[in-house]
């Protein structure tokens, strides 16, 4: 299956801006999870996690062009720390969207199954 995602502008630095475009194609076993329960999401802070997630895939890029580039790995190395980071920030905006949202809907639906979900995700995460 393929996954067309929008463009999206960043600059690196002091820099200009400019567009990436990015397609991804996934198989169907790379999917072995359900989407079993509806996800209400407020689509204001599904466009903040999306503009969070462009940074960091433009950040991993201007990281990969140091790679490139023979830049010292020091340099990298702190790099990939704040790509990391903001990535971790990321997932902590998700899980609270999920416990928030999607979780108080399906515990007062007495979905279970929903919860057990959530907690092998975060092994997955965490692991």
């Amino acid at each position: 299956m393929e996954h067309q995602h929008d463009e999206y502008w960043h600059s690196h630095g002091d820099g200009p801006m400019h567009s990436h475009h990015h397609t991804h194609d996934h198989s169907d076993s790379e999917h072995n999870h359900d989407h079993h329960h509806m996800h209400s999401h407020d689509p204001e802070e599904t466009k903040k996690i999306v503009n969070r997630l462009s940074r960091a895939i433009g950040h991993l890029e201007s990281v990969k062009r140091m790679v490139e580039d023979n830049r010292d790995c020091t340099e990298v190395l702190v790099q990939l720390a704040a790509v990391r980071s903001a990535l971790n920030s990321t997932a902590k905006v998700i899980l609270k969207e999920h416990m928030e949202h999607c979780m108080s809907d399906a515990i007062a639906g007495g979905n279970m199954e929903e919860l057990e979900a959530l907690n092998e995700a975060i092994d997955r995460y965490i692991g």
